[in-house]
């Protein structure tokens, strides 16, 4: 990989750079310039066909609905055999003593605003898998059909899953119509997890990384909930802005199942049993 063709590129100086660890697929640097400082993102374009196309609309999508902070996109594009995204650089802060309770606003906010069917007008990616964004006028027939029975018949495909989970995962997509209350599609950022956001110099809460698209809203809830869970002051001001319906700490097992699988068939291990375990609960 030539990171100087990369650099000219991106139309910039490069007077020196690092690399930035912590991703799971992709190359990171952070950018000194004459300009200041950015983040780029580098992969294999013919591998992850229009990965970070789709990653730049889905920040510029999370920007037009919400107040929190997110990165700006400076420019996307490919180079040789490589595809890059150019981002603003995001400084780490210090917490301001309200930065839990002003994300959890600013989640319910996003959320608050109402959008017209469960999916969104393009595919796009959930970490390096594929993310099927089918329209749907009903939140269990989009989640069954684009985010559980896909990532179900992967593992059945590469020996992990047993006629018997697949079974179970059936009994479990045919009976989801009553598992969540019935509200409008939400849009969500898809990913929220405690790797993707980031308190910057400001001392608010920054996210980045989405995997967007129109769904129900405790899929967010669920999966900031997933990897230890984000301060309860979040979860306290999400509820005063926009209550969640009596019961979502109960459902949370239904709504981490599509992130399990995604883990499942990227990483295995206990990630398979995992899975097994909540569609076990409902047959």
């Amino acid at each position: 990989m030539n990171l100087q063709h990369l650099f000219n590129d991106c139309g910039l100086n490069v007077q020196h750079y690092d690399q930035v660890h912590g991703g799971d697929i992709n190359k990171a640097y952070c950018l000194f310039t004459s300009t200041g400082k950015y983040f780029l993102k580098v992969n294999d374009k013919n591998k992850y066909p229009l990965l970070f196309e789709r990653e730049a609309k889905g920040l510029d999508k999370l920007r037009e609905h919400c107040t929190l902070i997110i990165p700006g996109v400076i420019k996307h594009g490919s180079c040789d055999d490589q595809q890059y995204l150019l981002l603003e650089w995001l400084e780490k802060g210090v917490p301001k003593k309200a930065m839990w309770e002003k994300f959890g606003q600013g989640l319910a906010l996003i959320h608050k605003q109402p959008q017209e069917y469960f999916g969104l007008n393009e595919d796009n990616y959930i970490g390096s898998l594929n993310q099927n964004n089918d329209r749907y006028s009903e939140w269990h027939s989009f989640y069954a059909e684009c985010r559980i029975k896909p990532l179900v018949k992967k593992l059945f495909d590469v020996g992990d899953f047993s006629a018997t989970d697949i079974h179970d995962a059936d009994l479990f997509c045919n009976n989801s119509r009553t598992f969540l209350p019935s509200e409008p599609p939400s849009f969500l950022h898809g990913d929220l997890w405690g790797g993707n956001y980031m308190i910057i110099s400001p001392g608010y809460a920054a996210i980045f990384d989405p995997a967007v698209y129109c769904g129900h809203r405790e899929m967010d809830i669920g999966m900031t909930k997933l990897f230890g869970g984000f301060d309860h002051r979040f979860y306290e001001a999400y509820n005063e802005a926009y209550p969640l319906e009596k019961g979502w700490e109960k459902r949370l097992p239904i709504t981490q199942l599509y992130p399990l699988l995604v883990h499942a068939v990227l990483f295995g291990g206990h990630y398979i049993s995992n899975v097994r375990d909540i569609l076990k609960q409902f047959v």
